[in-house]
């Protein structure tokens, strides 16, 4: 999204102020401001506020129902959810950016929440995820749920949440889309459970159209790819692996240069969030934009939380101790373990998008097309054995 931001930007300058009007209006805005519990973040530069600090943002997506979400995922089983949750850390210096996926599954303590009817929930023990659900309340409300799940990053991992953006399913259908699909290689045939929908891709290059990502993204059960294990964890890894190939064909396509594909690129994304006020700015989001140009892809990282089956659920995690070294990390702005952020520790069992170890895929490592791999943090996280990536030419 944050390429995506970049893009908008650059189109807004050459556009003048109809654009910026017409793309303004795009965005959904919500302010949890009074809303969530936890430590606060500093107090920003009215002229621009994200001078000189480091953010952390948090990226929600949910499975809420409703229009095209019902076709792409099914009426499911009531409710909305948190679907998939990053914690994007972008560096005060703007030298690298580190994501660290929340597993959905974790059993966690949830504070008490306000209410969009008035009032508060209790505080309760249960999947990370149905934060989302509890703030969201009866009315569904995004930002309340969206508060709810700040509430409870922020009491768990002691975190200062300083943005936040809730991506909706059919949103990144439209993204995917304009985009003109995301390429991707698969080492082995990726098939759905057929009881959760049929949905099946063959082995090799792919470049995936907007509702191909959906289910590609989506999926939990089946063969190929980790969906054997049935986890949400080796989704996660999927995830960020398109996550990867995402971020290298934008930078290889310079859709800032073609205007037709960048404006639409831009309201497919505006149109598939909703924001806090300081994100769904574009004039606040110049300076951001322009901090981050220069970022080398080697320096974003993933980051799989650390995690073990939970003792009173087989189907549900727990996160272990070494969990609270991320969290402080990112609290103190620091970089990962390893020089600049790189994947630490050679020999490692966790992949990187591409399938290596972080011994034979460095920092220095191309995707053969001249640009860097995106670096991974290893984690103590089951993963599959082959993961996605960029075929080779």
């Amino acid at each position: 999204m944050t390429l995506f931001v970049v893009g908008a930007l650059a189109f807004i300058a050459v556009g003048g102020a109809a654009a910026y009007v017409d793309l303004r209006r795009q965005i959904g805005v919500s302010d949890v401001a009074g809303l969530v519990q936890g430590p606060t973040p500093s107090p920003a530069d009215p002229d621009d506020p994200f001078t000189g600090r480091s953010l952390n943002i948090l990226v929600l997506g949910t499975d809420l129902r409703g229009g095209e979400n019902t076709e792409i995922a099914g009426a499911g089983d009531g409710g909305m959810r948190s679907d998939t949750t990053m914690l994007v850390h972008i560096s005060g210096d703007r030298s690298r950016i580190e994501v660290v996926s929340i597993p959905r599954d974790s059993l966690v303590d949830i504070p008490s929440c306000k209410l969009p009817a008035g009032g508060e929930s209790g505080t309760t023990y249960g999947m990370f995820n149905s934060a989302f659900t509890i703030g969201g309340g009866a009315e569904e409300d995004l930002t309340y749920a969206a508060a709810c799940t700040i509430s409870t990053v922020q009491t768990l991992t002691g975190v200062p949440v300083t943005n936040h953006m809730v991506v909706k399913m059919d949103g990144v259908v439209d993204v995917v889309d304009a985009l003109g699909g995301v390429r991707m290689c698969l080492p082995e045939p990726f098939v759905q459970n057929p009881a959760y929908g049929r949905f099946e891709l063959p082995a090799g290059e792919q470049t995936l159209d907007g509702r191909q990502a959906i289910g590609f993204l989506r999926a939990r059960h089946g063969q190929g790819l980790g969906l054997d294990q049935g986890s949400d964890l080796t989704r996660i890894t999927r995830q960020q692996a398109f996550v990867d190939s995402l971020v290298r064909q934008v930078l290889e396509q310079n859709i800032v240069t073609d205007s037709p594909q960048l404006y639409r690129t831009i309201q497919a994304v505006l149109r598939a969030i909703s924001a806090d006020p300081g994100l769904a700015d574009p004039t606040a989001l110049a300076g951001l934009a322009f901090s981050i140009r220069n970022i080398d892809p080697a320096q974003i990282v993933f980051t799989e939380l650390p995690v073990v089956a939970a003792p009173t659920d087989a189907n549900r995690v727990v996160w272990t101790e070494d969990a609270t070294a991320i969290w402080e990390r990112l609290a103190a702005d620091e970089p990962p373990p390893g020089p600049e952020g790189t994947a630490p520790d050679e020999g490692a069992s966790s992949g990187g998008p591409t399938g290596e170890s972080p011994s034979s895929a460095d920092s220095s490592e191309t995707d053969g097309k001249g640009g860097a791999t995106p670096s991974r943090t290893p984690s103590s996280s089951p993963s599959p054995t082959l993961l996605p990536g960029v075929c080779a030419d």
